[in-house]
């Protein structure tokens, strides 16, 4: 059964998970850190995630045996129950959709984002998810679940969350990652879609999503037709130019 802690305020839920973990303290799969307030939230590369008082804020464990999947893969596994649980809870009036590695978009605007730090054999998972408000996103268009209708509760959002997550990880470590991309690929943008990708330099590169690779990388099609595979990187929708 999951257990869910939930705190006032913080600086990062991640942050926390990791201090108990180096402590010493033996944290649980199934336990959840909430935080109604993030003083500190962390986005991918240390980008600030933004705070917003009734949104999803929190984070979980997941302990490596060493007889699964690669770790990174997570994030896969993540995105896969957020977007189970945004899609189960509301009658959504525009697209959902994955965005690789570890966004999830709701009418091309950014709902949930997606955090893996590696803390020895543990893999601590920080999500959050718009639920009420819409916040601040450096470099990108935001959204909420509020602006469409009525917000989930956070608390039984978290709930559903955590058991969609259990579950999620359960059929990684029974089934393999096929089952997982096959299923990511399903609930992401359209084959097809434009994109660009970055790893922080001047560097840019182009081309058309062309689903996940047996280890989950990015397929991206080139505008030469050759295949590349992406296993790091910024991923952006392009902007067409007249």
């Amino acid at each position: 059964m999951n257990k869910i802690e939930t705190l006032p305020e913080t600086g990062s839920t991640n942050a926390d998970l990791i201090a108990r973990l180096r402590g010493g303290e033996a944290v649980p799969e199934g336990f959840w850190l909430l935080a109604d307030r993030q003083t500190a939230g962390r986005g991918r590369h240390g980008r600030e995630w933004s705070s917003v008082l009734g949104n999803f804020m929190g984070s979980t464990v997941v302990r490596l045996t060493g007889r699964e999947p690669a770790a990174a893969t997570l994030a896969l596994v993540a995105g896969l129950a957020v977007f189970e649980t945004v899609f189960s809870r509301m009658l959504l009036p525009a697209a959902l959709e994955l965005k690789w590695p570890n966004d999830l978009l709701l009418g091309g605007g950014k709902i949930a984002g997606i955090l893996l730090e590696r803390e020895g054999d543990a893999v601590v998972v920080g999500i959050g998810v718009n639920l009420a408000k819409t916040p601040m996103v450096a470099g990108a268009k935001a959204v909420s679940l509020g602006q469409f209708g009525p917000p989930p509760d956070r608390d039984a959002f978290a709930a559903d969350l955590a058991h969609n997550f259990a579950e999620e990880v359960e059929r990684w470590r029974t089934y393999g990652l096929d089952q997982v991309v096959a299923r990511w690929s399903a609930a992401a943008h359209p084959q097809g879609t434009r994109l660009n990708v970055s790893n922080g330099g001047p560097e840019r590169i182009e081309g058309a999503f062309a689903g996940l690779a047996q280890d989950g990388g990015l397929k991206l099609q080139l505008n030469d037709g050759s295949i590349r595979v992406i296993h790091a990187g910024d991923v952006s929708h392009s902007v067409a130019t007249a």
